[in-house]
């Protein structure tokens, strides 16, 4: 037991609303090994969880291609994803119930992500999910994206929570770093693939998928 309160949750988005890191990482493998890139998609799980823009020049860096252009780059991956998601986008596992449970909690619920504007507006319309949030913010105008604490800090202040009683959702690492650096109470949700790996012991806990979040907002009771 903690003897923290909490006064609100902010959920990260890809990989934690929605199903879509596998969406990600399969586009931009297509669209970055057409580009000339030596890319797997277990190379790409480093990147995941960076602002999109981010990501391309993580691999402009190690693997160079003529007539670099990010912006470019980065709206052609967005332009899929966004598309795939408005057509067979999935809500992941426990969502809906969530937002019910932290409701009748009386908790503020945000949303902090990486994604653009276009992106959330697509998943939050796919999932009927629009009404539920008090603050909805993105990283893709600041100077820094995730692994910076920015967005989060900036989703702690339009909920007018102090960051200490904030419990952030996360399914990338870099997403965790930039909770653990925003002084917030942290869920790390790993894909399944990598629920064992020792590095998501910064977490403050650990769960399997949504449905472990009431068990886990009991010890702020």
């Amino acid at each position: 037991m903690t003897s923290l309160s909490l006064q609100a949750v902010i959920f990260d988005m890809d990989g934690v609303l929605i199903d879509s890191e596998p969406l990600w990482q399969q586009i931009e493998l297509e669209v970055l090994s057409a580009l000339g890139v030596p890319i797997t998609i277990e190379a790409i799980h480093q990147t995941t969880g960076l602002r999109i823009d981010q990501c391309v020049d993580y691999w402009y860096r190690r693997a160079p291609w003529p007539h670099y252009d990010n912006a470019k780059v980065s709206q052609t991956i967005v332009d899929k994803v966004a598309r795939e998601i408005s057509r067979s986008g999935e809500a992941m596992l426990g969502v809906h119930q969530t937002m019910a449970h932290c409701q009748a909690l009386g908790l503020k619920i945000g949303l902090a992500t990486s994604s653009s504007t276009p992106l959330i507006e697509a998943v939050l319309s796919k999932l009927a999910l629009s009404d539920k949030f008090m603050s909805v913010q993105s990283a893709e105008n600041l100077t820094y994206g995730k692994p910076h604490p920015e967005v989060y800090l900036n989703c702690a202040k339009a909920l007018n929570v102090d960051p200490r009683y904030c419990l952030a959702i996360e399914d990338s690492f870099n997403g965790l770093i930039a909770a653990r650096a925003a002084n917030m109470q942290t869920v790390a949700i790993p894909a399944p693939e990598q629920q064992g790996e020792a590095k998501w012991v910064i977490a403050h806990h650990q769960a399997r998928n949504l449905l472990d979040l009431p068990a886990i907002l009991a010890n702020y009771a």
